[in-house]
C-alpha cells in the first residue's frame, strides 16, 4: 500500500469551500526581510478574497499593502488523523474606496482587539491549493492510529 494515498489534493473550488468553514487563518507576509505568520479572523468576499479587518496603524496593513502574500487556514482532527490545509496566494490590498468599505463593515468579521480607525485587507485570491488527509493513516499495511 502507497503511504500516500490518503493525501489528495483539492480543486480550486473545494478549497474556497473549506476556507468559508474555517474561523482562524494565517496570513505570511515578509517583515525585516524575514517570513512573518499572523493568525487572524477573516472572511471570503465574493467566495474568492480573503479579507481581513485590522487597525489602520497596525504594522501589518503598512507590511501587506499592494505586495503579494499567503494565507493559510486548515482544520486537523488528532484523533481521527485527518484534516485539510489550504493557501491562498495573491496580491494584498487595503480597501481605500468608502462605499466599498461601508460595505466590507456589515459583514466581515471585528477585529479580537480594540481598534481606533479600521481598515481591510483583501488578498485576491490569484493561486489556491490545497491538500487533504482523510481518515487515518497506515504505513506499510500497519495501523497507526492509536
Amino acid at each position: 500500500m502507497n503511504p500516500h494515498d490518503d493525501f489528495h489534493e483539492l480543486d480550486r473550488q473545494e478549497c474556497l469551500r473549506l476556507l468559508q468553514r474555517a474561523p482562524i487563518g494565517r496570513i505570511v507576509h515578509t517583515r525585516h526581510a524575514l517570513p512573518a505568520v499572523l493568525p487572524v479572523n477573516f472572511c471570503l468576499d465574493n467566495d474568492s478574497a480573503v479579507l481581513l479587518h485590522t487597525s489602520a496603524d497596525s504594522e501589518l496593513a503598512a507590511a501587506v499593502d499592494g505586495v503579494v502574500v499567503a494565507f493559510e487556514a486548515d482544520e486537523v482532527d488528532v484523533t481521527t488523523h485527518s484534516g485539510w490545509s489550504v493557501v491562498v496566494t495573491g496580491c494584498a490590498t487595503v480597501v481605500t474606496d468608502p462605499a466599498e468599505h461601508a460595505r466590507l463593515s456589515l459583514s466581515v468579521p471585528r477585529p479580537w482587539v480594540a481598534v481606533r480607525e479600521e481598515v481591510f485587507i483583501r488578498i485576491e485570491s490569484e493561486l489556491v491549493t490545497g491538500r487533504q488527509l482523510i481518515g487515518g493513516r497506515t504505513l506499510y499495511g500497519a495501523d497507526l492510529s492509536s
